[in-house]
């Protein structure tokens, strides 16, 4: 199997070393495109790939093209590679590019549209993806085994699911991140050491992330087994319903995703 990146940057380069790590790949199989000399020689020093700066070059013979590039570099890219033959899949992960820009762009039917998260660059990520009817079994399998790699995958029915998986998944490390940093400081202000504070509420989010996987329980079913009445649990959410968290993540989430169809309608 040779796999082509067009686009040698950070979420490419995850792609690169899931594929490896994971041996859906070998080294020899890779090819990266990319107009960073800098960015070519690391990825050849670290995985052993292949690299070179045309994008065009870079494309021929693959079984999938993984374009991996910034959105506003999408139209001068797909120009580039513009040419593709039939048995080629062409496999995006640029925000906002919805599957009739990347056809129109490309005069290619076999796509498939992918919304990877932040995660995905140490092997735990979330990635939602679709593909036009062009694309057969061999090659969705192909896409699948890809995107398996960098985690956990879902196939989605509509494209427009892939804008609201953007706002949730793909914009919610971002959430969560926040959250962490918060926790964090609190633990800072009440007096405990910034390191132990981290600690702990790292540890409690993964436990608490693992036990809602594991366990097959509502998340509301095991937030009552932590709160006791008249506890200090329930005293911690009374400050937060009362601050409006549920809301202000409804609205976070529905801010992302009116921006994400806002981006795959230029």
């Amino acid at each position: 199997m040779r796999i082509s990146f067009i686009g040698g940057g950070t979420m490419g380069e995850a792609i690169i070393k899931s594929l490896l790590a994971k041996e859906v790949a070998a080294p020899a199989d890779i090819m990266v495109s990319d107009v960073s000399q800098s960015r070519r020689d690391i990825l050849v020093k670290r995985y052993g790939v292949k690299a070179l700066d045309d994008n065009r070059k870079a494309s021929e013979g693959a079984e999938a093209v993984v374009l991996a590039v910034k959105p506003q570099d999408l139209g001068k890219v797909l120009g580039e590679v513009k040419g593709l033959s039939a048995q080629q899949l062409v496999l995006s992960i640029v925000a906002g590019a919805t599957l009739d820009s990347l056809r129109q762009g490309l005069g290619h039917p076999c796509l498939v549209r992918a919304m990877p998260n932040m995660p995905a660059q140490i092997g735990e990520g979330m990635t939602v993806w679709i593909a036009t009817a062009e694309v057969n079994q061999q090659q969705r399998e192909l896409a699948r085994s890809i995107l398996a790699a960098l985690g956990e995958e879902v196939y989605v029915s509509s494209e427009k699911y892939i804008d609201m998986a953007t706002a949730l998944s793909g914009s919610g490390p971002a959430y969560v991140f926040l959250v962490i940093e918060a926790l964090t400081d609190a633990g800072v202000h009440i007096g405990l050491p910034r390191d132990i504070a981290e600690k702990l509420v790292i540890e409690t989010m993964l436990g608490s992330t693992r036990a809602v996987k594991l366990l097959g329980k509502h998340p509301a079913e095991l937030r009552n087994m932590v709160t006791s009445p008249g506890g200090t649990t329930t005293e911690g959410l009374l400050q937060l319903e009362t601050g409006g968290l549920r809301s202000l993540l409804l609205k976070a989430v529905i801010a992302a995703y009116n921006k994400a169809k806002n981006l795959g309608a230029k």
